[in-house]
């Protein structure tokens, strides 16, 4: 394991009124402890566990696989703010990772077009053919399968289940499990997925109450939810 815990520094907040240090989840918690090499945050649309995510990239400099967000107009000057209020407390001093995030992902994987036509074999590394070859889902699943996610290290993703249907969210926490049997891999993951939640052994934090709270499976909202609806799918639609 690699990362030990997070102290959010909440006295130094530049403001308290605008996204992220308005989240109550970063106003009412001090520290953070992680006891496990698989670690999901889960929460509601902007409860800031995607920003969290962010802000732990940014303090260990981790390459952001899958590209950075670009805003045009009504940019929010702290949106990626919350990484010089955090401070974390790592085992290892320098390990290797990443950023994955979902969302931009389709930006990588040109990016890596690029790097391949200077250096084939670097497609081994990411499941051995261009990622924009495959459909969405196949080149989510040959990247995690690829060799750099095999490597020793702390990987940061960010809704990994974007584009994967249930049946690969499976596998993509059966790879996540395999890996992390492994002491010198650890994971942290935002998602909404309840297959992926699932996966055993991991570290649930929830961002659904006033302060980050570690809860059991069955506590989560997207546990909850899909269980409700699954009973009776025609009741959720005629209320």
């Amino acid at each position: 394991m690699y990362l030990q815990s997070i102290t959010i520094e909440r006295d130094r907040f530049p403001a308290t009124d605008v996204f992220p240090f308005n989240v109550a989840a970063f106003l009412n918690t001090e520290r953070i402890e992680f006891s496990s090499n698989i670690v999901f945050f889960v929460g509601r649309n902007g409860s800031g566990k995607s920003s969290l995510l962010d802000a732990i990239a940014r303090r260990r400099g981790l390459l952001p696989w899958g590209g950075t967000k670009t805003h045009k107009v009504h940019k929010n000057p702290y949106e990626t703010g919350l990484a010089n209020f955090i401070n974390l407390n790592m085992l290892r001093r320098n390990p290797y990772g990443f950023h994955f995030r979902a969302e931009t992902f389709f930006n990588f994987a040109a990016s890596l077009d690029d790097i391949i036509m200077d250096d084939p074999a670097r497609d081994t590394y990411f499941g051995g053919s261009s990622l924009h070859t495959l459909s969405h889902g196949e080149s989510f699943l040959a990247f995690f399968r690829g060799y750099s996610f095999q490597l020793d290290g702390l990987y940061l993703l960010d809704e990994p289940e974007a584009a994967l249907s249930p049946e690969n969210q499976a596998e993509f926490a059966r790879i996540i499990k395999t890996c992390a049997g492994d002491a010198n891999k650890q994971y942290v993951i935002a998602t909404h997925s309840p297959i992926i939640l699932g996966c055993p052994g991991a570290q649930i934090l929830s961002f659904d109450m006033q302060s980050i709270e570690a809860v059991s499976y069955e506590q989560t909202g997207s546990y909850r939810f899909y269980k409700n609806f699954l009973k009776n799918p025609r009741e959720f639609f005629d209320s």
